[in-house]
């Protein structure tokens, strides 16, 4: 018998499609996450992360959102079996919840990898402006930026949400360029916001690409005097 504070979380719904009529039962909420159904991912769209998955047993394809996969799981992509809960949406409509691939080993999610290089990079941006080969207005720059950048896209996220006046995307990428790009990169995987288009991503990358070389020549032989000029005019 089920616990009537459980009872909540148990809807069916009927609705016709088709030739057939497909039942969906919300029971991820139940202990054990009963009645996991089966499938395999149809079709799938990884620049704006859903597809379809055509259930084992037959029936209408349930739409799926790249939310639905707990982290640390690799990216889905057409053939993969899974398995996965039954929902609805407010709509009626059938959806994939609580998603597993089935055979998928766990890899470090993409929040954790661009947090780890984000705060990896400023780090040591921090060591070698504390070590005297850099002035420390740097670290300061790159921090100051960072912060800045990730509370631009958090604002651009939510005014996506609300259909409201968004930032552009040049102005997303000048500031990456600037120093912000370690802010940008953790605010793209743990906002899930301009982490799929592949057009902004490749003019990131470029971006983050000149940003880091700047850095680079700065610590070089060739550079030197030039970070040398930046602390004379700092002081």
């Amino acid at each position: 018998m089920i616990l009537q504070d459980q009872l909540r979380f148990l809807r069916v719904s009927y609705y016709s499609k088709g030739n057939g009529i497909q039942i969906c039962a919300l029971t991820c909420w139940l202990p054990g996450g009963l009645m996991r159904t089966p499938g395999k991912i149809d079709t799938w769209n990884d620049e704006k992360g859903f597809g379809f998955i055509s259930p084992t047993a037959g029936g209408n394809k349930v739409f799926v959102h790249i939310k639905a996969f707990p982290h640390g799981t690799r990216r889905p992509t057409v053939g993969n079996e899974v398995t996965y809960c039954c929902s609805v949406d407010m709509q009626g409509r059938s959806r994939a919840e609580k998603v597993k691939i089935t055979g998928a080993a766990y890899t470090m999610d993409a929040v954790s990898k661009a947090f780890i290089v984000s705060v990896g990079f400023l780090a040591f941006v921090a060591v070698v402006s504390f070590i005297g080969l850099l002035p420390p207005v740097i670290f300061w720059l790159y921090f100051i930026m960072s912060l800045l950048t990730f509370c631009i896209y958090a604002s651009d996220k939510s005014a996506a949400r609300k259909n409201a006046q968004r930032a552009s995307e040049n102005s997303l990428h000048a500031f990456a360029l600037f120093g912000g790009w370690p802010g940008a990169l953790f605010a793209q995987q743990l906002l899930r916001h301009k982490s799929s288009k592949m057009s902004f991503r490749i003019v990131f990358w470029v971006t983050t690409t000149l940003n880091v070389g700047g850095l680079g020549y700065l610590l070089s032989p060739y550079g030197a005097r030039f970070a040398e000029a930046f602390k004379q005019i700092v002081n």
